[in-house]
């Protein structure tokens, strides 16, 4: 039978790491390990000599118990993993993972254990926290009917990911009660200092947490490793990337963790710590082919502080849709052309297409995804990959995955979800015979640059069809005014592509292409 908390599971929150023994020990004295900061500020253009503008978030624990009703599990001053605890808990709650107590000069040892003893612990906390659950009649949920959310920052991630896809850490049980996972700023692919990977040896700290050769054997990724030398993969066996979400950070000035000397060591690309092209994750088969990438989304935000990413507006809101939104789109990007200056055609060229987007729901102040050349977050292309007729996979381009939530609407008699995307296509700075080729190049000019307004009225009768329109905003500002046509997947989900570009030279041609598909149906 259907679970009616579905899809509001209990929410697991996994914090990133703590390097030295102050930073555990400050952890351990916090009830909700940081997922209790909000912020007042945030930064309205990414010039640092411009100040901040007010925008006031409370928090991601202040926020999901007024919108959705969660409340914490800590009862007379203990929490649910203690000996002495008893009672039984709600659906809706926020558990916190604990797992740096033991670590603490305060509560435990001193000693940091390894992370696969700390993927151990959040099987067993999952089973605890199914436990109590089930156990409270006001729940109605039987065991198998169980699940849970899990939502981590940075290194917590890879504790979700070494429970998940390392059997050896865990219980199956315990695995087969996660529905989803999201995580915010997550070393997927390891930490790069200087362009090097954290080497093996530097066992300091835990720094090598984020080796890929230790990753590689935590993760249950030898093979793929090998082949690939990558360990940003999630098997499907292990569990389903399509369930899985990645809220990656662009904002590397504003980390000032070690006096700056972390940002300036990941460098350009990153959100002061992790490098952007580490955050994701990317669904493989059985057969270790790639599969399909996990939901992203992209925030001008960094690694933590004042100006965090868990602390954010934008992130919050795609943790929300993701968990309980009602729609899923993820947006891609098929090019069907480009065309050189007349001047450089028929030469040997060199030019990397940059591709930009920027996604926001109907009546709100920030984006959901947003993805610009100056933050370094853009997808690439080279020009050989663009022209080249039997490489059709680089043609088409994973940019982003937004969720629409009927709940979010501005106006609730109006039933369709909209959001405005801008994409953009940088002129790229061609190279010929491998110099750069000045010749009528302008700094910042775009291929082609428009927003275009997405209208969609998902079926009010089961059956019916969608209905869908879209508008340029060159042509009309704000208004969807032509009827968008779909297909239909066999899974059910919902095709629509727009053109754009023109044929001039230089210029594209191409299509944005949106997979539409119903979420927590």
């Amino acid at each position: 039978m259907a679970n009616a908390n579905a899809p509001l599971y209990p929410i697991i929150y996994v914090r990133g790491y703590a390097m030295t023994t102050r930073e555990q020990d400050e952890t351990t004295a916090d009830p909700f390990c940081g997922f209790n900061l909000g912020s007042t500020v945030y930064r309205a253009t990414p010039d640092k000599d411009k100040p901040a503008k007010k925008f006031v978030f409370e928090s991601p624990v202040l926020r999901l118990m007024a919108d959705f009703g969660y409340g914490d599990v800590y009862k007379n001053g203990l929490d649910i993993m203690d000996n002495d605890w008893e009672g039984r808990i709600a659906c809706r709650s926020v558990v916190i993972y604990r797992y740096y107590e033991q670590a603490s000069a305060l509560l435990g040892t001193g000693q940091t254990p390894d992370i696969s003893h700390f993927a151990r612990g959040l099987s067993d906390l999952i089973l605890r926290v199914r436990d109590l659950v089930c156990a409270n009649a006001d729940n109605q949920m039987a065991v198998d009917d169980f699940r849970c959310l899990l939502v981590a920052h940075s290194m917590g991630g890879l504790v979700c990911r070494a429970f998940l896809q390392n059997p050896d850490l865990g219980d199956e049980q315990a695995r087969a009660c996660v529905d989803k996972v999201f995580t915010y700023a997550t070393p997927h692919n390891g930490i790069d200092v200087a362009g090097i990977n954290v080497p093996q040896w530097l066992g300091a700290a835990d720094i090598n947490n984020f080796n890929r050769d230790n990753m590689a054997r935590y993760l249950k990724l030898d093979a793929m490793y090998q082949k690939t030398q990558r360990v940003d993969w999630l098997p499907e066996e292990a569990f389903p990337s399509e369930r899985f979400f990645c809220m990656i950070g662009t904002n590397r000035a504003d980390y000032d963790v070690a006096l700056g000397l972390s940002r300036t060591f990941a460098g350009h690309g990153s959100d002061g710590l992790v490098r952007i092209e580490n955050a994701s994750v990317w669904g493989v088969n059985a057969k270790g082919q790639f599969s399909s990438p996990s939901a992203t989304a992209y925030a001008y935000r960094s690694h933590s502080g004042y100006f965090g990413i868990v602390n954010s507006e934008e992130a919050y809101q795609n943790l929300t849709r993701f968990l309980f939104g009602d729609v899923r789109v993820d947006i891609w990007i098929d090019i069907d052309s480009v065309q050189l200056p007349p001047e450089i055609q028929g030469k040997a060229v060199n030019a990397l297409y940059q591709f930009e987007l920027l996604a926001s729901p109907r009546g709100k102040r920030w984006y959901l995804t947003r993805r610009v050349a100056e933050e370094d977050s853009v997808a690439c292309r080279s020009h050989q990959d663009l022209v080249d007729p039997a490489n059709k996979d680089a043609r088409s381009i994973y940019l982003s995955t937004v969720f629409l939530a009927n709940r979010a609407r501005v106006n609730p008699d109006r039933p369709s979800l909209a959001y405005g995307m801008t994409l953009g296509v940088r002129v790229p700075d061609y190279e010929v015979d491998r110099k750069f080729w000045p010749d009528a190049h302008y700094e910042g000019g775009y291929l082609f640059h428009d927003t275009v307004v997405v209208e969609m009225v998902p079926p009010q009768v089961p059956g019916d069809a969608w209905t869908a329109s879209f508008g340029w905003q060159s042509d009309n500002v704000g208004r969807a005014t032509h009827s968008l046509a779909y297909k239909t997947l066999k899974t059910g989900k919902q095709v629509m592509t727009v053109a754009f570009g023109n044929n001039n030279a230089p210029g594209i041609m191409g299509q944005l292409r949106f997979v539409v598909s119903a979420w927590n149906a």
